[in-house]
């Protein structure tokens, strides 16, 4: 009894919070059974005394067995779980390296040291031991989660914590292998079509025809079955490929070699074949990339053919090839389909809208001038968005001609007062231009999206827009003018047709992007410009538009003379702080071209509204169109450009320098 009620036991109790409300509970219900049982009778209260000390002690006995108890289990199990924790270390399958703070290794475990052939580094200084992996300590030493890293030719998660002291690395090159495989065995839908093969095969022999038709197919089913594809004919001039996307990097890194072979052999035979192919990936729903394909075979289509479009879904896509202008595939039959669809578009709508492209041209204004025309043959009120604060002496020349024709100037409105008269009925017409970016009135094109019409001669480019209800882009042609001009011939007799001044700026327009007929230049040009004249177009006062200020022709000059030349490339950069206008600095471009030995040409200069613009030209050898791509911009393959925020005329020199030289260096790649 002694032994039980000690001063150490008592200690023992009340150390132990849980331990001690359980004792106090049970004296003090001892005390009140003492108290109650004295109070009636003493012997009762003895009684309960004797059993109150028996059953106190056997229960703190027992309490006290049960603490011990519970001390042991938990003093064993801490024991198990560093133990355990000590083996993991040791044995686990992952790599461990723990630094001191001179980045010398204190300890790695065991599973480490067989990276490093079992040698001993502890105590050496990390970039000693492995300089690759002392970088990616460093590299990722403020990393929060794991990165995906490749060291001694294996794949690691890979961790640094407590600021570059504990290093882990778990080797996933296994799991690596199976994700790579998987997406590698992923499938990929792509479509063929012969650009101008119902064109060419006109007027063909049916031998002749059939001997083409064998030897492009024969060339594309003997490139299908090297990159293990599998190739189907869905008609004369349209495949079908599929295959995996292991095979699509190989096609990538080839640069899809298969449009240069047909290209050059059928030149050889005097009938030149263009393929178009839009390929897509990365959807395991084959509807929807059977979709993406056919879309991207038409984006290949709207940059002019002769290209190859890769593309997975909501992502940029990937352009090869492009190495040949345009050639002419356009109908007739085409340019009425779109004339009687754009009537009926007319038709449902209470007004139309037509705007260019800012810093308009006579390309731009005179469309606008040809479409507010078609809308009066067809009765239907037709407004020109203009805002332009500086324009170019041409336009300026125009539009002081313009205030002799009352009628037209009344139709003349600011992007605000068009938003104002617009409604859900109207129908918005983009001339020259189809991208949001370079619209005169983006607030206008955002309201009326859902009822979009583009024209266009440019090659179609990715930030296209979404739902135009329709679209005519040509890029066979030298100028929306031209286009505009063969939809008279399907307009309503009764109407009255275009005036002087109207044939005159479409005709201007078509002049200043042919160059005077001498670029981009078809049949059809010169079917439109007879047209035109016809129509009552004054050379004289074509004349008087194109006239240059001696201050713009001083300018010009000015720019040519400060090109550098390079490798059969001109680079021309303006002064800072020198504003130039884009006319002047596009003529600079094209003047540069006149000189011998010059395949392409570059002007970089300040604009009025604090950009950097580039004018890019060629001759067809260099794909300026692709260059300006790259660089925010596009256009066609012998004339394109850009504009550039937040940047100086010295890093954009420097942005299209490391271009340049990135793909002379895949030229020469392609070439070896």
């Amino acid at each position: 009894m002694r032994k039980i009620f000690s001063r150490e036991n008592w200690e023992f109790y009340f150390e132990h919070p849980a331990v001690r409300w359980n004792v106090c509970y049970i004296v003090l219900l001892t005390i009140i059974g003492l108290i109650l049982g004295f109070m009636d009778n003493w012997v009762i209260g003895l009684i309960v005394l004797i059993i109150a000390v028996t059953g106190g002690a056997i229960s703190i006995r027992r309490l006290r067995k049960l603490v011990v108890d519970a001390h042991e289990y938990l003093n064993e199990l801490t024991y198990k779980v560093q133990r355990g924790q000590q083996e993991a270390l040791l044995e686990m399958p992952m790599g461990m390296i723990m630094l001191n703070k001179r980045h010398e290794v204190e300890w790695i475990n065991p599973y480490m040291a067989r990276y490093f052939n079992l040698e001993i580094v502890v105590g050496k200084p990390i970039a000693d031991v492995d300089a690759k992996l002392a970088e990616l300590i460093k590299n990722h030493a403020d990393d929060k989660q794991t990165q995906v890293v490749t060291w001694c030719d294996h794949q690691f998660e890979f961790l640094v914590q407590h600021h570059g002291q504990v290093v882990y690395l778990l080797d996933i090159t296994k799991y690596e292998q199976i994700s790579a495989q998987y997406k590698d065995e992923q499938i990929f839908i792509g479509n063929i079509y012969l650009d101008n093969y119902d064109e060419l095969i006109q007027g063909m022999s049916d031998s002749d025809v059939s001997n083409l038709h064998n030897y492009v197919t024969s060339q594309i089913s003997d490139w299908a079955v090297a990159n293990h594809l599998l190739m189907k004919i869905i008609d004369d001039d349209n495949y079908l490929i599929i295959g995996h996307q292991a095979s699509l990097k190989e096609l990538e890194k080839q640069k899809f070699k298969i449009l240069d072979v047909i290209r050059e052999n059928t030149s050889k035979q005097n009938s030149p074949v263009t393929l178009s192919v839009g390929i897509a990936y990365g959807e395991n729903d084959l509807i929807k990339l059977a979709d993406t394909a056919q879309n991207n075979l038409d984006l290949a289509l709207g940059r002019g053919g002769d290209q190859v479009v890769v593309r997975a879904q909501d992502q940029e896509a990937r352009f090869y090839g492009g190495k040949t202008n345009p050639m002419e595939k356009r109908t007739r039959v085409r340019a009425r389909m779109i004339s009687q669809a754009l009537q009926e578009l007319m038709a449902q709508s209470d007004q139309l809208f037509v705007m260019g492209h800012t810093n308009p041209d006579m390309d731009s204004i005179g469309a606008c001038l040809g479409i507010r025309r078609i809308a009066e043959m067809n009765g239907k009120e037709c407004w020109i968005v203009i805002d332009d604060e500086h324009p170019h002496s041409d336009i300026q020349r125009l539009m002081r001609e313009i205030d002799n024709y009352q009628t037209i100037k009344d139709h003349i409105i600011s992007p605000v007062e068009a938003l104002e008269k617009a409604t859900n009925n109207s129908l918005l017409v983009m001339v020259d231009h189809a991208k949001r970016g370079i619209t005169i009135a983006p607030e206008l094109y955002d309201k009326m999206q859902n009822r979009l019409v583009i024209i266009d001669h440019h090659r179609r480019g990715e930030d296209f827009p979404e739902n135009p209800l329709l679209v005519y882009i040509e890029p066979y042609a030298s100028s929306t003018c031209e286009l505009i001009t063969e939809m008279f011939e399907y307009q309503p007799r009764e109407g009255k047709g275009l005036n002087k001044l109207e044939a005159t700026a479409m005709l201007t327009g078509i002049q200043v992007d042919t160059k005077s007929f001498t670029k981009s230049a078809g049949t059809r040009t010169f079917d439109a410009a007879s047209y035109l004249r016809s129509a009552g177009a004054d050379g004289l006062m074509i004349q008087s538009f194109m006239k240059e200020n001696p201050e713009t022709f001083m300018m010009r000059n000015h720019l040519i003379s400060r090109a550098e030349i390079n490798d059969k490339i001109a680079l021309c950069t303006g002064e800072e702080g020198q504003v130039y206008d884009p006319v002047t600095a596009a003529q600079a471009a094209d003047m540069l071209l006149q000189m011998s030995g010059i395949e392409a040409s570059f002007v970089i200069f300040e604009r009025a509204d604090n950009k950097i613009g580039i004018s890019a030209r060629s001759m067809g050898n260099v794909n300026v169109q692709v260059i300006m791509e790259k660089m925010g911009g596009g256009g066609h393959l012998a004339n394109a450009a850009t504009q550039i925020s937040d940047k100086d005329i010295t890093q954009v020199k420097q942005e299209l320098v490391d271009i340049l030289t990135k793909s002379d260096k895949e030229q020469d790649d392609t070439e070896e």
